[in-house]
């Protein structure tokens, strides 16, 4: 039997109170917030205007009812769920683990609930009942963060029995806990935690997503000191912290001098420069990334400080400004001058054939572009030299070591990284599900790249590691990850969003612009109406969008606004 709608409907409007309702020691999973509705596209709330804050059990509540109570209180992570653990028996109260794993569902209330013991006599001669809920999953947080798709039905079952002071109570349940999408970016949020590539010259974010909380500094050293990278992404990264190196406290405060003091065991004593400087220097990325305000992170053992500087790391490009080629010109548009390439705008000008893509090098020494014929070219310095592969290919990408990747639209497992002087360095185990590829996108970084495939008949992008060799060239790509199971719609352009967001335009009818953080949720708004092409940037809010009129659009505030006209081709820059 469902649940009373009168119950339902009390649950839903006791839900959202508690202005600057702050969380204190959750237990397991730790939290902070994404994007949400009225922000600039990118931006990021320093504080939650308020938290959630589920009620206890109801007094007389029947067994579906107190299930149905329980789930709800996972909105309410405080004190380790200590709301949800009020509709447990104190046995089962003291072993349920809800930081065991996060199940996201599409809404709380089509949630379907019955229970073996009905109203009536029955339920009062009743000690025990079996309570069974369906839901409509949609994605889940493991034990240690890690967001993944995971769209179809869910059954839970739970075991409920009459307490002695005639009081329902669940004395047995999974572990971990239910919440529904639109209320899991308010709970919870994503950080992203920062680790070395295999070079450890650069720093590639691994997003990773914990409970809300007002001071996530401990949330994040925690979770770097003694944990590993998300295993998709692990054999193109390392981190600095040895695996014998441990907090030695429970909590990372910061002081008014905004200095970070990271307690660690005794096994830090003996660390080399290079391995303090490499820690540090992870540690500030990642509490930065998180908005944490820390001016300095300081080590130390047994209250005595360990000297610790910094490693120098690569930085994205500094480049600002669209790329573009427009009425005889191309460059980086500021207003409306364009100002050229050196070696690089006088050769994409001198190809008279018409133009369908251009993808520019980090640094501006190199271009590849692709004619509307589908060849590949890589352009610069008076020299054109044509990439093998034929008219087939998808639109070409450079990453940060100067390789321009390509593929056959119709063989996703033919990836290739073409080397100068077109020396093709084939990179194994590409996208052995796929059947055919439509877009393709390294990251700044390097270590990562992401793609749109057809696999079993939809569209879905997917993110993989990029391996290397110890000269830089890549080899093989790790195990693919899909970050969007379904796309509606075919997509027509894919870019990277500063360092852990895509951005997916579909059309051409009703163009779509879907922001997918990666390893997170999604959402997804109108395109300009003609949109044809897209430029991604070092922030979202820098990315731009090409209509079929030549008219260039940029974002303002929720809306899209045409910032030029006359463009023929949007440009883009590797690594965006």
């Amino acid at each position: 039997m469902t649940a009373e709608p009168a119950i339902r409907r009390m649950l839903r409007g006791i839900a959202v109170v508690a202005a600057a309702a702050l969380l204190s020691a959750c237990a397991g999973l730790p939290t902070s917030g994404d994007v949400t509705v009225g922000l600039e596209l990118g931006q990021v709330r320093d504080e939650p205007d308020f938290l959630p804050l589920a009620s206890g059990p109801l007094a007389g509540a029947g067994p579906a009812e107190i299930v149905e109570g329980f789930m709800e209180a996972a909105i309410t992570p405080e004190e380790g769920w200590q709301t949800a653990r009020k509709f447990l028996t104190p046995e089962f109260a003291a072993s349920w683990r809800p930081a065991e794993a996060v199940a996201i569902d599409a809404d709380a209330s089509a949630r379907t609930i019955s229970s073996s013991v009905q109203d009536g006599d029955e339920a009062e001669e009743a000690t025990d009942a079996d309570v069974h809920v369906q839901t409509d999953l949609v994605a889940s947080v493991d034990e240690y963060g890690t967001y993944s798709d995971a769209p179809g039905p869910g059954n839970l079952s739970f075991q409920v029995v009459r307490s002695e002071d005639g009081e329902w109570r669940i004395s047995e349940a999974p572990d971990g806990i239910v919440i529904d999408q639109r209320r899991f970016v308010v709970v919870f949020t994503g950080y992203a935690l920062s680790y070395f590539d295999q070079t450890w010259e650069r720093l590639v974010p691994d997003v990773r997503w914990f409970p809300r909380r007002p001071a996530p500094a401990t949330t994040i050293v925690q979770a770097l000191i003694g944990g590993a990278p998300s295993a998709w992404l692990e054999p193109a990264v390392q981190s600095a912290f040895p695996s014998d190196v441990r907090l030695a406290l429970g909590a990372v405060p910061i002081g008014t001098d905004l200095v970070a003091d990271v307690a660690l065991n005794s096994a830090a004593q003996n660390l080399d420069q290079t391995t303090l400087a490499r820690m540090r220097t992870q540690l500030e990325r990642s509490l930065a990334d998180a908005g944490v305000r820390v001016n300095q992170v300081q080590f130390s053992v047994d209250g005595r400080a360990l000297e610790a500087g910094v490693v120098e790391v690569e930085q994205p490009s500094a480049q600002s400004g669209s790329l573009v080629l427009a009425d005889g010109a191309f460059g980086t548009i500021v207003g409306d001058e364009i100002t050229p390439i050196p070696g690089v705008s006088e050769d994409i000008l001198g190809i008279t054939q018409p133009i369908a893509a251009i993808d520019v090098a980090a640094d501006d020494s190199f271009a590849a572009v692709q004619l509307a014929d589908g060849r590949v070219y890589r352009v610069g310095d008076g020299q054109m030299d044509e990439l093998p592969g034929g008219t087939g290919l998808v639109e070409p990408s450079i990453d940060p070591y100067g390789y321009t990747w390509t593929v056959p639209s119709g063989d996703p497992r033919g990836l290739i990284a073409w080397g100068a002087g077109v020396t093709a360095f084939p990179v194994a185990k590409a996208w052995p599900e796929g059947s055919s590829i439509t877009q393709l996108r390294v990251a700044a970084d390097g270590a990562r790249v992401a793609a749109v495939l057809n696999v079993g008949g939809q569209r879905r992008v997917v993110i993989a590691a990029v391996l290397r060799d110890a000269t830089g060239a890549p080899t093989a790509l790790g195990d693919e990850v899909e970050v969007l199971g379904t796309l509606n719609g075919a997509a027509t352009g894919l870019v990277w969003l500063g360092t852990d967001r895509l951005g997916i335009l579909t059309g051409p009818d009703d163009p779509t612009m879907v922001w997918q953080r990666v390893a997170g949720p999604s959402t997804s708004e109108a395109a300009p109406s003609d949109a044809v092409s897209i430029a991604g940037s070092r922030t979202p809010a820098g990315v731009r969008v090409l209509g079929a009129g030549s008219a260039l659009f940029a974002r303002s505030g929720s809306a899209w606004r045409e910032s030029t006209s006359g463009v023929s081709v949007l440009a883009t820059r590797a690594g965006q």
